[in-house]
């Protein structure tokens, strides 16, 4: 795995981008992608609120809040609950469909499918997502990691380097799908 081990990072914190809140910024998404958000808000909104909810209301049942495990972790988890809740109706409104089907005539997007050829010949394949689709460990990369950000525009042939931690890396276009 040529980018890590120049880095030392770990391949999912290297290419997984910030997933910032309340955000002025398009979210690029597959049609498909946007519709696996709209199902997880539409179940943390409906099922995991309640269940919430009744995990606070049962932990006050048992008396004083003031020192309750029980209902310091339920309102914790509320919290967190809360921030992933704006995190997805961010998302989803600020949401831009990708179209795969767009031709890229051989210039690497969003969208594109890339094979990558660092100096030592190792190759690697990512798919170019937004930050709301990006899974490293299913070769999907954010339009907005470095390494994205430094291919985005090449053709197969062409070469870009990449600022990383650990230096500058080159990294050759093999294949544009």
């Amino acid at each position: 795995m040529f980018l890590w081990k120049e880095t030392g990072f770990n391949k999912g914190e290297f290419f997984m981008s910030s997933q910032n809140t309340e955000t002025d910024d398009q979210v690029y998404i597959t049609a498909e992608g946007l519709e696996t958000l709209k199902v997880e808000l539409d179940h943390l909104r409906t099922t995991r609120r309640t269940e919430i909810a009744e995990l606070i209301q049962k932990a006050k049942e048992l008396g004083d809040i003031t020192d309750s495990a029980q209902y310091d972790a339920a309102k914790e988890e509320q919290a967190f609950l809360e921030g992933r809740i704006r995190q997805l109706e961010d998302q989803v409104s600020h949401a831009s469909i990708i179209d795969e089907r767009e031709s890229s005539r051989g210039v690497i997007r969003i969208g594109s499918k890339v094979t990558l050829v660092d100096n030592d010949g190792t190759e690697e394949r990512w798919e170019i997502v937004g930050r709301a689709e990006a899974d490293a460990t299913k070769g999907r990369i954010s339009n907005e990691s470095p390494v994205a950000k430094a291919i985005i525009g090449r053709k197969k042939g062409e070469t870009a380097q990449v600022n990383t931690p650990g230096g500058v890396i080159d990294l050759k276009v093999k294949s544009v799908e």
